[in-house]
C-alpha cells in the first residue's frame, strides 16, 4: 500500500518561507494526480495546489505566486515550496495523490491517498 509523508513544516515569520516535502513510498510518476491540501483551525479542508503527470500546475487563488508545487521523480517526492508567508497560511498541510485520474483538480473525493499532515504556523 502506498504511502506518503510530509516533512518541512514549522514555524515562520509573516513574509518568510518554508519548504514542505512528500516522500511518497514507491514510483511518484505512476500518479496522475499529485496535490497539496490545508486545513486551518476551525475551517474546511481546502486544496492549495494540484500538479498532473504533464506538469501542468493549478493553485488557488490566495496563493498564486507566491506557492509552487513540484516533484523530483528521482527521490519520488513532492514539494510545495511556499513564500511571502501570510498568517492566513496557517494550517495543516496534506499531500495527496490520484493513480487514475484522467483530469486533475482540487476535489478532494478524487484523491484516495492521503498523508498525516506537517503543521505550518505564520506569525506577524
Amino acid at each position: 500500500q502506498v504511502r506518503l509523508a510530509e516533512s518541512g513544516g514549522g514555524s515562520a515569520q509573516a513574509g518568510g518561507s518554508l519548504r514542505l516535502s512528500c516522500a511518497v513510498s514507491e514510483y511518484i510518476g505512476g500518479f496522475n494526480c499529485l496535490g497539496w491540501f490545508r486545513q486551518a483551525p476551525g475551517k474546511e479542508r481546502e486544496w492549495v495546489a494540484v500538479l498532473d503527470r504533464f506538469g501542468t500546475t493549478t493553485y488557488r487563488d490566495s496563493v498564486k505566486g507566491r506557492f509552487t508545487i513540484s516533484t523530483d521523480n528521482a527521490e519520488n517526492t513532492l514539494y510545495l515550496q511556499m513564500s511571502s508567508l501570510t498568517t492566513e497560511d496557517t494550517a495543516m498541510y496534506y499531500c495527496a495523490a490520484a493513480r487514475y485520474r484522467a483530469m486533475c483538480s482540487g476535489y478532494q473525493g478524487d484523491y484516495k491517498t492521503w498523508g498525516q499532515g506537517t503543521q505550518v504556523t505564520v506569525s506577524s
